[in-house]
């Protein structure tokens, strides 16, 4: 079966507006998750949020878009971490246009980022608009192929946490079947009142930085971002340089509840067994599980439950939402990033702001940035309302 490999990586996040400072961030124990400066919200100024530091002017101009029209923060977001993506891996013009390329992206909120004005928009409170045609989910997955002239097969997928990770997923399967020979896949979110004001009504949301797997763990914070990965056949990516390779994949649904997991973890676990079985390799082959981790007690708890019915014991785990916040649509391929540097520079990140660790199957999260670690294989999890459950394994390409 051909191998997936990755071949370069895009990400912008409260941590970071590129690779290398979410890197450095990682590596640093910085938390981005604090007071919003730029979403416009009631809850601003009461809650804490994962948001991007960088501006929409900025961004814009970093993107050479100052004269575009209709591109929302979604779209701005999601055009600077595939622009980063498809540069790092050295791809060309006529690469990013030939009919075997093909990019797949995620998004939950998409464009109604811009709540207020969709309002509006939609209640003819206003003259039209230039994002008329900006609020769908997948108006930032338009944006891209026109602006870089995308011709090969493309999608948008929305199954909420899980999307980006699914996005993966769905790339991989892909180059394995022969029906591309590389493909774009991430996703992208960004602060809305439409999911903020949703996660305030489930009263899952916490007043303070975010604190998974701690006993007294009292909900999440959301976050905005996007993250990338170009993905390629193992012959396609000869003689280019390789972060890691996507190994295995699984994806089950709990069909049990909307917005919660449940209790006997009965996605968690058959994803997680698909994803590992169809690595080939064993559990205890797993030397870190970048977590799903949302700090609400209902997902750690399961998510711990469902990984000790699969390990003998569970591996060194954690989760990377305590730096970035909660990123939706974008959290699988920002936490597949994350973890493809942990395998990179054998390194260990932290679940951050922890004061007491659960320690319910003798385990208790990493604490504490631990660098020199053998990391071949890595296990991310991504857990989605209405119990849509994927899990990625990936490995070293050395």
């Amino acid at each position: 079966m051909r191998k997936v490999l990755v071949t370069g990586m895009g990400v912008i996040s409260a941590i970071g507006e590129n690779l290398h400072e979410n890197h450095q961030s990682l590596r640093g124990g910085v938390t981005g998750i604090g007071k919003a400066a730029r979403f416009e919200s009631q809850y601003a100024a009461l809650l804490p949020f994962g948001e991007c530091k960088t501006s929409n002017e900025s961004l814009k101009a970093m993107l050479g878009l100052e004269n575009s029209l209709g591109y929302t923060r979604t779209c701005l977001l999601a055009s600077k971490a595939f622009d980063e993506a498809v540069n790092d891996a050295g791809l060309t013009q006529e690469q990013l246009s030939d009919f075997t390329t093909a990019f797949i992206s995620a998004s939950t909120v998409g464009g109604m980022c811009l709540t207020d004005q969709l309002y509006d928009d939609a209640n003819l409170k206003s003259s039209g608009s230039e994002y008329l045609d900006a609020y769908s989910c997948a108006a930032h997955t338009f944006k891209i192929i026109d602006h870089y002239k995308i011709r090969g097969f493309t999608d948008t997928i929305n199954t909420a946490c899980s999307s980006s990770a699914n996005a993966i997923m769905l790339g991989a399967r892909l180059i394995r079947s022969g029906r591309a020979t590389r493909v774009i896949v991430g996703g992208v979110d960004s602060l809305a009142k439409y999911t903020v004001n949703g996660f305030n009504a489930l009263k899952i949301l916490s007043g303070s930085a975010c604190k998974p797997f701690d006993e007294n763990r009292d909900g999440l914070n959301l976050g905005e971002g996007a993250a990338y990965l170009v993905l390629e056949s193992e012959e396609n990516a000869a003689g280019k340089k390789v972060y890691a390779e996507v190994a295995g994949y699984g994806n089950a649904n709990d069909a049990h509840h909307p917005s919660a997991m449940s209790d006997e973890a009965t996605g968690a676990i058959r994803c997680m067994r698909e994803a590992v079985e169809s690595a080939g390799i064993a559990f205890n082959q797993i030397n870190y599980v970048n977590a799903h981790g949302t700090g609400t007690k209902n997902n750690d708890d399961v998510e711990l439950f469902g990984l000790h019915q699969l390990f003998e014991q569970i591996p060194p785990y954690s989760s990377t939402k305590s730096f970035t916040g909660h990123t939706l649509g974008a959290a699988g391929a920002l936490e597949a990033i994350f973890s493809i540097l942990s395998i990179v520079h054998s390194e260990l990140y932290p679940s951050l702001s922890i004061e007491v660790p659960v320690t319910t199957y003798d385990r208790i999260p990493i604490m504490n940035f631990e660098a020199g670690q053998e990391i071949n294989y890595v296990l991310s999890n991504s857990f989605g309302f209405g119990g849509n459950c994927t899990s990625l394994v990936f490995g070293s390409a050395n």
